[in-house]
């Protein structure tokens, strides 16, 4: 008999950006309280819908929840994290340093910019835990 695979249908795929102002310093956003995760602190973004592209979703997703507008050529890849928990999810992660617009949250939550040293001093769902890692061991690369 075949091992049963934990997750049921298809892995959900959820982008999100890394937005890096000038100072280098992370937008994080804080989850709604009665959603999953409610109060916990992460990259802004959201799932990719049935027929549009991760670039145009994290487009559309910014512009939704920020009220800003990137363009997705200015959006460059960093990294994935995935988990196969109730469903598989596949969060795919974006640093982008060019928005139009004053980044505020459109949805009441709140938004707060973190040096990348500090993104792990706020609780924040499990995917964007090693995520944070990366943008903070990539920051200590870059030479200032």
């Amino acid at each position: 008999m075949a091992d049963e695979h934990p997750c049921a249908g298809p892995a959900l795929l959820v982008v999100a950006a890394a937005l890096i102002d000038r100072r280098g310093h992370v937008l994080l956003q804080q989850r709604p309280a009665g959603k999953h995760h409610g109060g916990l602190w992460e990259f802004p973004g959201g799932k990719v819908e049935p027929g549009e592209g991760p670039l145009a979703a994290l487009a559309r997703e910014l512009r939704e929840e920020l009220g800003i507008d990137v363009a997705p050529g200015d959006c460059t890849p960093l990294g994935f994290a995935a988990s196969e928990d109730r469903r598989a999810v596949v969060l795919l992660l974006y640093a982008c340093r060019v928005w139009a617009g004053d980044a505020a949250s459109q949805e009441g939550g709140a938004v707060v910019w973190c040096a990348p040293d500090r993104l792990l001093d706020r609780p924040m769902p499990p995917l964007d835990i090693p995520l944070a890692q990366m943008v903070a061991r990539m920051s200590r690369a870059i030479p200032k």
